[in-house]
């Protein structure tokens, strides 16, 4: 299957399940929503299937004890699939507009449009019946929406799946922590590391709690990755070549690094674009070397800052 027939058969489970999972389903020009936490509450099972459908459910995703902040959950990502679980599909690389209207994009919708220039690297880029994508914003797409993201779309994709949810809920905090394995690849692939070397993945970030305020939940859950993500990754490379790049892979490696993200998002006045793009990756990241047997670990987790910045200190 495509992985957008993949991730179609997860938002299909999510639908049957409506009114366990705490989610509503709708109709907007054509395209089938769901919204997972906006006008709705939304829950932890609905989280982890949120972020399965992000990820084309090409990788596990649980909740696991949190390893880092001494308590309380964690979201654990296991996949065997990664350039394309995590990089065709589930990083947010389109940036949806309408009018007012601004959202993430991401999931496997994102390889039926291939129109960023991570698809001239990665393998992923397909055709299907089925577009399914994921949006983070708290506001609900409409028809303007629907159409934007539309036009992006070869003709063949008639039907059209959004599943969405704000970082201010529970599935859209899990949706967002689910991505270790992927902040690691992105960082990797800007460096100009051949990702198609990973065979194998896992990580590990601790599962914030939600807040209400977008800054303080936007601080949360990159702090979660930034400070307290682990992600161990089997290669096939060189051994000087990890030893050389490894370095540049945790969020260490910015100059940003070092204070809690909130904080950082508020001196770039909530610019993303303004903060240094190496500060988007795990804490520590592990290269198990498939060739020579070799492993190499960069970067260390920062519990102290973490329980900080959650409110457990």
């Amino acid at each position: 299957m495509t992985l957008n027939e993949r991730a179609q058969l997860v938002a299909d489970e999510v639908e049957r399940n409506a009114a366990r999972l705490r989610v509503s389903v709708s109709k907007v020009a054509g395209a089938r929503v769901i919204d997972c936490g906006g006008a709705v509450q939304g829950s932890l099972a609905a989280g982890l299937l949120l972020a399965r459908a992000c990820l084309a459910d090409s990788a596990e995703v649980t909740y696991v004890p949190c390893p880092v902040t001494g308590g309380g959950p964690a979201v654990q990502v296991t996949t065997d699939d990664p350039a394309r679980a995590c990089l065709a599909s589930q990083y947010a690389g389109w940036q949806v507009t309408a009018g007012n209207f601004f959202a993430m994009g991401s999931g496997p919708m994102r390889a039926l449009a291939a129109r960023e220039a991570l698809f001239f690297d990665i393998p992923g880029k397909e055709e299907s019946a089925f577009a399914v994508g994921v949006l983070e914003t708290h506001k609900h797409p409409t028809e303007e929406v629907i159409a934007a993201i539309v036009a992006k779309l070869p003709p063949v994709a008639e039907h059209l799946t959004l599943l969405v949810a704000p970082t201010m809920s529970i599935a859209g905090t899990t949706q967002i922590v689910a991505r270790s394995v992927e902040t690691a690849l992105h960082k990797l692939h800007e460096l100009k590391f051949d990702v198609n070397q990973v065979v194998s993945a896992y990580g590990v970030a601790p599962l914030p709690p939600v807040s209400p305020d977008f800054g303080q939940a936007i601080g949360r859950t990159n702090d979660a990755i930034l400070y307290g993500a682990k992600v161990v990754l089997w290669v096939r490379a060189d051994d000087e070549l990890l030893d050389a790049i490894g370095p540049k892979v945790p969020s260490s490696a910015s100059k940003d690094h070092g204070v809690p993200f909130a904080q950082v998002f508020a001196r770039y006045n909530g610019d993303f674009y303004k903060i240094d793009p190496l500060l988007f990756s795990p804490a520590e990241v592990e290269f198990r070397n498939l060739k020579t047997g070799r492993c190499h670990r960069f970067g260390k987790v920062e519990p102290d800052l973490l329980r900080k910045s959650f409110g457990l200190a």
